[in-house]
């Protein structure tokens, strides 16, 4: 049988591309109302385009009062997966303050952001929701040149910990995927160098990158109610890379 959020209505952040659009398109034909929150309007509308039933809203989660205020003035949501992301790649020589701020800004304090919204709609509704972080592979191992986005994908699990012993007695749970590079547009700001991508994937059991699909269908699993004894997990879907 296959997996039905008929009904459900999901918010995806970081939906206009990559892996936050697979979701967001898996998740519609499985059924569910989304409503797809980016930066970039241009990318959102594209989306829109090809499937005009999902809804799609435009912010700068940087910008915590106007990111609260739009998500607030959203409504009540079944699940969330928090998907927006960005990463600067830079030696840890050279990390600066703003690189720092700009990266938790986005990848950490917006989901806790807009998952404090979204959960206290679930709690005050009784919802049995279900949440879902996009973390990564980098916040278990060190990469080279990913000091800061490794530590903000650490503090992300740290997050979802925490979020799913807090929530879990209100019958919503909270897990992470950890996904290895999956070549997006933001996977090629670290990984577009040949050598350093093939020095990855000798690292990896399965001798490749991860594919779009192979996360989204991880994420799907997690919001649904087959893994509904599943709660505080930080799932790797990286190839084995962190088995070795």
């Amino acid at each position: 049988m296959e997996i039905s959020f008929k009904g459900k209505r999901i918010l995806v952040t970081g939906a206009g591309q990559g892996i936050g659009r697979g979701i967001a398109v898996e998740l519609w034909r499985a059924g569910a109302n989304i409503v797809a929150l980016s930066r970039t309007r241009s990318h959102l509308e594209t989306l829109q385009s090809e499937y005009p039933s999902i809804d799609i809203v435009d912010v700068d989660l940087a910008d915590w009062e106007k990111t609260r205020a739009v998500v607030e003035s959203l409504g009540h949501f079944d699940a969330l997966v928090n998907n927006a992301a960005i990463a600067i790649c830079e030696p840890f020589l050279n990390c600066t303050p703003g690189d720092f701020d700009k990266t938790f800004d986005i990848n950490v304090k917006a989901v806790l952001n807009i998952s404090q919204v979204v959960a206290r709609k679930m709690v005050e509704n009784k919802t049995h929701g279900a949440i879902v972080n996009i973390s990564s592979q980098a916040s278990k191992a060190a990469l080279k040149d990913h000091a800061i986005y490794s530590a903000s994908k650490a503090a992300l699990d740290a997050l979802t910990r925490a979020m799913a012993l807090e929530l879990g007695p209100h019958g919503i749970r909270v897990n992470a995927v950890n996904p290895t590079v999956i070549m997006t547009a933001m996977a090629k700001v670290g990984w577009s160098d040949p050598d350093k991508a093939a020095e990855m994937k000798a690292k990896i059991p399965l001798g490749r990158f991860g594919e779009v699909s192979e996360v989204v269908n991880a994420v799907v699993f997690l919001l649904s109610e087959r893994s509904s004894m599943i709660n505080g997990v930080e799932l790797p879907i990286d190839g084995g890379f962190l088995a070795t």
